[in-house]
Formats: structure tokens, sequence, C-alpha cells
């Protein structure tokens, strides 16, 4: 792990070594969530609105349990099982107990231009072809080395042209006697998906082959419109 002190701008900037999967990721002073038991970022007013599923929204909660809300922080370290016919949506990316106290950083970044706009943009165009998309923003939330296990994990949402997509990458992850799950829900679960083997405490380690768009370690869904548009347009599914 390297500190990088910017002088001009009095920001600490923290670089980690991480899987070709990730986007290119700092964390600046202002945008690491507190070191809390089961916390949550404070709320983030999103760049851009993030359509998801016919719902807009304009902000976003970043919790330390590896799961995203809009409405509110949620506090809760047990994942719910999908479907839950529950009252909020939720992006899971790996949703389990953990504590940054221990170990670890929970972080986010918004983008609107640069090079991280100009990969989401390739890789939305490779994994759902014919929509001639390009990216003007990106959100990515990262769960970096959090206890109780190794754990790297992040959730990318990505927008533009009317279109929104999430990205879930998946890096080194130890089996864990914790619940666990990953995946996304919708209120009332009209639109829910679990990747396959996430709901399992044994088998999580394997997320880092798994795919639904041949690159090991790497989950992307349309989540503008419905079910259909969000999975089927998709490759081949690996999971071993």
């Amino acid at each position: 792990t390297l500190h990088v002190m910017n002088l001009e701008y009095m920001k600490v900037s923290l670089f980690e070594i991480t899987p070709d999967i990730f986007y290119p990721f700092s964390s600046a002073a202002g945008d690491r969530n507190p070191a809390v038991e089961d916390g949550s970022s404070p709320v983030i007013q999103l760049s851009s609105p993030f359509l998801f599923f016919g719902r807009t929204y304009r902000q976003i909660y970043v919790n330390n349990n590896g799961h995203l809300t809009f409405n509110q922080p949620s506090s809760v370290y047990t994942p719910y099982s999908f479907p839950t016919n529950g009252s909020q949506d939720i992006i899971a990316g790996l949703w389990t107990d953990l504590d940054n106290r221990v170990k670890g950083v929970v972080s986010y970044q918004q983008y609107t231009s640069g090079n991280v706009l100009t990969n989401a943009t390739l890789d939305i165009n490779t994994y759902f072809p014919n929509l001639k998309f390009n990216a003007s923003w990106v959100f990515v939330a990262m769960w970096n080395k959090v206890a109780y296990f190794r754990h790297i994990v992040s959730s990318g949402l990505i927008s533009g042209s009317n279109y929104s997509f999430i990205l879930m990458n998946y890096g080194d992850i130890a089996v864990t006697g914790h619940p666990v799950q990953a995946g996304y829900d919708t209120v009332n679960s009209i639109h829910y998906f679990v990747i396959p083997g996430s709901n399992r405490s044994s088998s999580i380690s394997n997320l880092r082959i798994s795919s639904n768009v041949d690159v090991p370690g790497r989950w992307a869904f349309r989540v503008d419109s419905g079910l259909r548009n969000s999975i089927l347009k998709c490759k081949s599914l690996i999971y071993r």
C-alpha cells in the first residue's frame, strides 16, 4: 500500500494493487467511510441521476457491510434472502458482516470525465452490443481488505444516454462463517438477481472466477428497465 500526499490540494490518496477488472481508484480525503461497526457513508449526492428499474435516484449510501442503498443508510449485517418483497432498492456487491474498525477501507468515488469513463464505455459496449453506449458518469464503491476476512469487492454504477448499468467486480475473498449474498433487489422484488453461489459462505471465494460476461470476477447488468434487458443480453455464464 502506498500513501501519497498531494501538498497542493492537501489530500491523501491511497493506491492499491488490484486485479485488472477494477477501474483505477484512489481513496482521497472525504470519500472514505468512517471506521464504525455497521456504519455507512453520509448521504452522497450523485453528480448525475441514476435510473434503477424505473426509479430515478440522486443520492446514495455506501454501507460498510457490503451493500448500497438509496433512500437511507443500512446497518443490517445479516443479508436478507433475495427476493425480500421489501420496501427498498438495494445493490449488494457482497453483503455480509464486515468491520472496518479492525482492518481495511470502505471508500467511494464519482467520475464525470477521464479514463474511467472511457473504460466504462468500452466495457458496456462489449457486454451489451448494438446500444452505441457512451458513459457520462461512473460511481465506484470499494470494500478493500475489510475484516474479518480477505475481501476485495467493488460495485460500479454507470450511466449515460438514458441507460444504466451495474458492474460487480471480485478479487480475492476468503471463506467466511458469516451469511453472505451478492446481487440486487428492488421494491416488492419486482426485479431481483442473486449471483449463483454467492449465498453460500463456503463458496464465495469462487466469485473471483465467476462471470456472466466471460470476464472472470466480473458481473454486469443493465438496470434502467426490466429484467429481460438486465440479464438476457449478457454472455455465457462461468461458475466453477
